[in-house]
């Protein structure tokens, strides 16, 4: 039996297994990403030049950091030299840990005791953004501002 496209009925059928075994892969994967749960690294924030990020365990291990492009921009901000961090992702291998999205809040420092989110403040235009670097209005420099996770 013909369709009106000229397709025979078991041609529908079997691109309609195809798209069926597709998605049940897509969705095993889906759950095999949320099946590790992810790991919280803790340490000394290390920023030298010419060497990648990364942090310095209590253990004196330096472990290497990277994360999405945002990530990476605050990593890269000189001001967060030296101050203990907490960020939540996965290590990649022993020495490298990739840190979860920058909508998820992954890294946060530690400031009088508390942990802080990073955020960055113009105070001209009142704007507040999460990556160092200029104001989007005003092109002005922003200052590093950190912040009570839980405010708004």
């Amino acid at each position: 039996m013909e369709h009106a496209g000229g397709k025979t009925a078991s041609a529908t059928i079997e691109l309609m297994r195809f798209c069926l075994w597709l998605l049940a892969l897509g969705a095993v994967s889906a759950w095999a990403a949320d099946s590790h749960p992810g790991e919280t690294l803790r340490g000394k924030l290390v920023l030298n030049d010419g060497k990648p990020p990364a942090v310095e365990t209590a253990e004196h291990k330096l472990v290497i950091l990277d994360g999405d492009e945002p990530t990476r921009q605050v990593l890269g901000d000189r001001r967060l030299n030296g101050f203990d961090v907490q960020a939540k992702g996965r290590f990649t291998a022993p020495d490298r840990f990739l840190i979860d999205p920058i909508h998820t809040r992954a890294l946060l420092v530690r400031q009088g005791g508390k942990l802080r989110m990073i955020t960055y403040w113009c105070d001209l235009c009142s704007i507040r953004s999460f990556t160092p670097g200029p104001c989007a209005c005003c092109q002005r420099e922003t200052t590093l501002d950190l912040r009570d996770p839980d405010e708004p």
